[in-house]
């Protein structure tokens, strides 16, 4: 699967790409046809603790695009939820296909 990574704001570090990259190749354990993943990482520049933002898109073959976005304290609780919610919506994608 190829895995791009944008930081939109700032430079995420070596440490935080990496983790990025073990989460969403994990996708793979329940969808071994994922194509590709765009990683979006924003730092909002709002006044609350909570303006980190996770976007993934997921490409499936013969599938619309899948995607998720949750906003945190940090990328890392961001980048765990958004690939939770990727796994929901791989699975109901599954069961869908096989009728």
């Amino acid at each position: 699967m190829n895995i791009k990574i944008q930081s939109v704001r700032f430079d995420a570090d070596k440490k935080l790409l990496d983790y990025v990259e073990n989460k969403v190749g994990k996708l793979t354990q329940i969808a071994d046809n994922i194509t590709g993943a765009d990683v979006i990482l924003r730092l909002e520049n709002d006044e609350t603790n909570e303006n980190k933002i996770v976007e993934i898109k997921v490409a499936l073959p013969h599938s619309p695009e899948l995607f998720a976005k949750k906003q945190c304290k940090t990328f890392e609780e961001s980048v765990d939820l958004t690939t939770v919610a990727l796994r929901r919506q791989i699975q109901k994608f599954k069961q869908k296909m096989r009728g």
